[in-house]
Order: C-alpha cells, then structure tokens, then sequence
C-alpha cells in the first residue's frame, strides 16, 4: 500500500510539473515567428491562416505538416500560395483598391471551390 502511495505522489508530482510549464515560445503570444513565408508578412499569417481556416472549412494541418509549419512537404501548401496569388491578382485590377476576392468568395466553407449557384 505504501508502494501504491509514494507511485502515486511521484505520478501526480510529475504530471503537475508538465502542466505547469508555460506555452512554448517562452511565453509569448504566437510563439516564435513564422518561417518560411513567401507571400505573407509576419503580422498577416494568423489572420490568414485563421481566414483559410473558416473559407475551406479546414484545419491546419490540411495545409501544414504538423510540427513543421515551415514545411513545404505538403502540396497543398504550394496550392494555397498560388490561390493567394490568384487573389492579389484579380484583387489589383480593382480601380479602387479595395480587396473584392477572398477564398470565402469561390469556396463558401469547402475545400473544392463552389464553381454553379
């Protein structure tokens, strides 16, 4: 019984020891800073990703290869970039600068575009 006690402090002594601990990143809100960024700033990548996440009613990893955000093992990664592409593009050609297509304009929550009404 005095064996079952003492496994079960150390058992308890080190799950509180990792709950404890704070976020990674020491801390900080967000962490380290992105890498690997192409067409993002810095300041812009959560409120995209975030963007992406509610426009194709996916999560992170259906782009990202999990552990490496920076990762570009994922060709749906590569997909993403083209679309924000895309979207700058015929963004630009608006007289008024103002940003008419987003994805939520062609995917309306679903990974394969809504092409008909």
């Amino acid at each position: 019984m005095r064996t079952l006690s003492r496994l079960s402090i150390l058992v308890l002594a080190i799950a509180l020891g990792m709950f404890a601990q704070g976020p990674p990143g020491g801390g900080k809100k967000g962490g380290a800073p992105p890498k690997n960024l192409k067409l993002l700033q810095p300041d812009a990548v959560r409120e995209t990703m975030q963007s992406f996440t509610a426009a194709l009613g996916v999560q992170c990893m259906h782009c990202h290869v999990q552990g490496a955000f920076d990762s570009d093992e994922n060709p749906k990664k590569d997909i993403a970039r083209m679309m924000i592409t895309m979207a700058r593009e015929i963004n630009a050609k608006f007289p008024d600068g103002k940003q008419h297509v987003r994805c939520f304009t062609c995917h309306r929550g679903e990974v394969t575009p809504k092409t008909e009404p």
